[in-house]
């Protein structure tokens, strides 16, 4: 998916983009590049359309070895009530190839009716996957999965023995996301797949040489 029906000149292009890559705020781009703040809106939502692409392209590469997965409510609005009821949140499932990439999806719940879908298609059985203690994750107890529970009460590591990638990325993903004030469950997905891309390439410069390539830069 290339980007199209743009307004931008190249070099426009070329430098919203390398600021999208640097982190910084799409109405600081504006201020930067010296553009109007909704063409910079627009097109920070183009360049998540082509993640979003991109990483369902992937959606079918399965994780095996050592994985980790964990669930967790992300997304609504900070002012009024917070936790899971929370205007907006969504529940987002992680599974992490230990010491690889990531791969994350909004389910409709935590419960094993949701996540033993995903779980089936993303990691190869009698794979050795790690979640922590809680009973969400009894689904991993069946289907031929090596099923390691992390007790986070006791400890967050024993040994080799740990989702501390997975947690990295929950952290990554909270600081990303921490910016925009609330997102909307409509548009959270896209945002979320925003974060991925961000951690599984893990530099601006290499961020940059990518999506120079999936926009059509």
């Amino acid at each position: 998916m290339k980007i199209t029906n743009c307004k931008l000149s190249k070099k426009s292009t070329e430098d919203t983009t390398q600021i999208f890559c640097a982190g910084s705020y799409r109405r600081s781009a504006a201020d930067v590049l010296g553009i109007r703040p909704n063409t910079a809106i627009l097109f920070y939502r183009k360049i998540r359309l082509v993640i979003s692409r991109h990483s369902a392209l992937e959606a079918d590469q399965v994780f095996e070895g050592s994985v980790e997965s964990d669930e967790r409510c992300s997304g609504g609005k900070r002012k009024g009530k917070r936790g899971t009821g929370a205007a907006g949140k969504v529940v987002v499932f992680g599974i992490l190839k230990h010491g690889g990439k990531v791969y994350t999806v909004v389910v409709d719940n935590a419960k094993k009716e949701s996540l033993l879908p995903v779980i089936a298609k993303k990691i190869m059985p009698d794979s050795v996957v790690y979640t922590d203690s809680l009973s969400s994750d009894d689904v991993l107890d069946v289907g031929g999965f090596h099923h390691h529970r992390i007790n986070h009460g006791k400890t967050f590591a024993q040994r080799q023995n740990h989702i501390n990638g997975i947690g990295n990325f929950w952290n990554q993903a909270k600081r990303v996301l921490r910016k925009y004030n609330g997102i909307d469950r409509k548009s959270f997905p896209l945002f979320l797949k925003e974060c991925g891309f961000r951690f599984n390439f893990g530099t601006p410069s290499e961020q940059l040489k990518i999506l120079r390539d999936w926009c059509g830069i």
